[in-house]
C-alpha cells in the first residue's frame, strides 16, 4: 500500500525528474472558460471530457503519438510484442473452446495505431493457429490519425454499426489501459456528508480550480452504497460513471465470447481504503506521472484506478459472468510467456540486442511495481467449464 499521494504499484513508471509541459492548448482552455462563464463549475467528468475528447483538440483527439517510448506513456503493447503473443495465445483458447467459428470478432477498444492488435496476429502466425483465418478485426478509435495508422498496418477494416446489438457478434472484446481514461466525478467526505469537486476559473491568478458543492447526481452516492464503501472525513476519490454504459454497449453486442479487461485498478474495500486520502487521479505528460490536472490542458493524459467491484457488478447485471481477475504478471504467465521467451532465445536469428531487449521488457512485465501489478479481468458469455488458461498462471510471491 502506498502512502497518501504517492505513486501505487502498477501505474506506469516516470521519467527522471525534469520540467512538466504547463502551456495549455489556448483554444481549449477557452472552451472551458466558456462553458464555465455560461453554465457554472463543471463536474470533473465534463472537465475530463473537453481536455481528453474533445473532437479539435482533446489529448486523445490529436496526430501527436501519445503512448510509445517517445510519447506520454509506454503500456504494455509499445514495450515489447511479446505481449501480444501472449495475449493471442488466450484468445486461441476462447475460439477453441467455442468450437472454432467461421467467423471470430475482436474488437479492440482504445485501439491506437493497432500496435496490439499487429503483435496478437503476428503470435497466432508464429504459433500456427487457425485462428488467423477467422480473426476479424474491429478497432473502436475516435481519432481519425490513428485509424488511418491502423489501416496502413493491417489493411483496410470492415464497417461497424455504431448501434448497440446491432450486430452482434462471437468473439473477444479487449479493452487495454482503456477504462482508466474514462472520464470521472470528483468526491470529498466533508463534515459528514458527500460532496462533489467542481472545477471552476479563478480570475485573480488565472487557472482553474476545484470547488465543492452539492453532488450533481445521487447516482454518486449510490455507487460508493453498492460498494458498500463510506469515504473517511477528508477523503478525496473518483467515481467512474461511464463503466456501466460501456458495459451496455459490450453486453449488448457480444452473443458469445471474452471480455478481456487490462488496466490499474482495485476492488473497492482497496480502492477506496482511507489512506488513499487524496484519490487515485494522475496526469501523464512526458513519461512522467503527477498530480496536477489543470496544467497543459489537453496536452497531458488524465487517469484514475478502476473500481473493479463496480465493473464486475455492472457486468454480472448484463448477463456476463464473471470468470475471475488475476495480476498481468500472473496473466503472461498463465497465457505461456515462459515458453514464448525461450522460443526468442533458442533463434539462431535473435541478436543480442534483441534479447536484451526482450529481458529488460520481461522484467518489467513481472515486476508487481510496474506493468505487472496491473489487473487482468476476465468477463464472458458462454465460456463455462475450466478456467482459462490466463487465470492459472502463478509468479512467487505475487498475486
Amino acid at each position: 500500500m502506498s502512502e497518501p499521494g504517492q505513486l501505487e504499484a502498477g501505474l506506469r513508471r516516470t521519467a527522471p525528474p525534469g520540467p512538466l509541459p504547463t502551456e495549455s492548448e489556448p483554444a481549449l482552455l477557452d472552451q472551458v472558460r466558456a462553458e464555465i462563464a455560461a453554465s457554472g463549475p463543471l463536474t470533473f467528468a465534463r472537465f475530463m471530457t473537453i481536455a481528453l475528447y474533445d473532437p479539435e483538440r482533446g489529448y486523445y483527439r490529436s496526430a501527436t503519438e501519445r503512448p510509445g517510448r517517445a510519447g506520454d506513456f509506454l503500456t504494455a503493447p509499445e514495450t515489447h510484442p511479446i505481449f501480444g503473443a501472449a495475449l493471442a495465445r488466450q484468445l486461441d483458447e476462447v475460439w477453441r473452446r467455442l468450437d472454432r467459428p467461421r467467423r471470430f470478432v475482436l474488437r479492440e477498444y482504445g485501439a491506437g495505431s493497432g500496435t496490439l492488435a499487429a503483435s496478437i496476429l503476428a503470435g497466432l502466425r508464429d504459433d500456427g493457429s487457425g485462428l488467423v483465418e477467422a480473426l476479424v478485426y474491429e478497432p473502436i478509435e475516435l481519432n481519425a490519425h490513428r485509424r488511418a495508422q491502423i489501416e496502413a498496418r493491417l489493411g483496410p477494416l470492415p464497417p461497424r454499426s455504431t448501434e448497440a446489438g446491432a450486430s452482434r457478434f462471437i468473439g473477444a472484446v479487449l479493452a487495454n489501459e482503456f477504462l482508466d481514461a474514462l472520464p470521472i466525478h470528483r468526491v470529498e467526505q466533508h463534515e459528514g456528508r458527500l460532496w462533489e469537486r467542481f472545477v471552476d476559473w479563478d480570475d485573480a491568478p488565472g487557472s482553474l480550480l476545484e470547488r465543492r458543492s452539492a453532488p450533481s447526481t445521487p447516482a454518486l452516492a449510490a455507487r460508493l452504497a453498492q460498494d458498500g464503501v463510506e469515504l473517511a472525513e477528508g477523503q478525496v476519490a473518483e467515481i467512474c460513471l461511464g463503466l456501466e454504459p460501456w458495459l451496455d454497449e459490450v453486453g449488448a453486442d457480444l452473443e458469445r465470447g471474452l471480455v478481456l479487461v487490462i488496466d490499474y485498478g482495485h476492488r473497492a474495500p482497496a480502492l477506496y481504503q482511507p489512506a488513499r486520502v487524496g484519490g487515485t487521479l494522475r496526469a501523464y505528460a512526458g513519461q512522467r506521472a503527477h498530480a496536477d490536472p489543470f496544467i497543459a490542458v489537453g496536452r497531458q493524459d488524465l487517469t484514475a484506478h478502476v473500481d473493479l467491484s463496480a465493473l464486475e457488478a455492472a457486468a454480472l447485471a448484463r448477463g456476463l459472468d464473471a470468470l475471475g481477475d488475476v495480476s498481468q504478471a500472473a496473466f503472461l504467465v498463465g497465457c505461456g510467456l515462459e515458453e514464448l521467451v525461450e522460443r526468442v532465445r533458442s533463434n539462431p536469428s535473435t541478436t543480442l540486442e534483441e534479447w536484451l531487449a526482450l529481458r529488460s521488457s520481461i522484467a518489467r512485465f513481472l515486476d508487481p511495481a510496474a506493468l505487472g501489478g496491473f489487473r487482468v479481468v476476465l468477463l464472458g458469455r458462454g465460456l463455462g467449464g475450466s478456467l482459462l488458461r490466463g487465470l492459472t498462471g502463478r509468479v512467487p510471491g505475487a498475486d
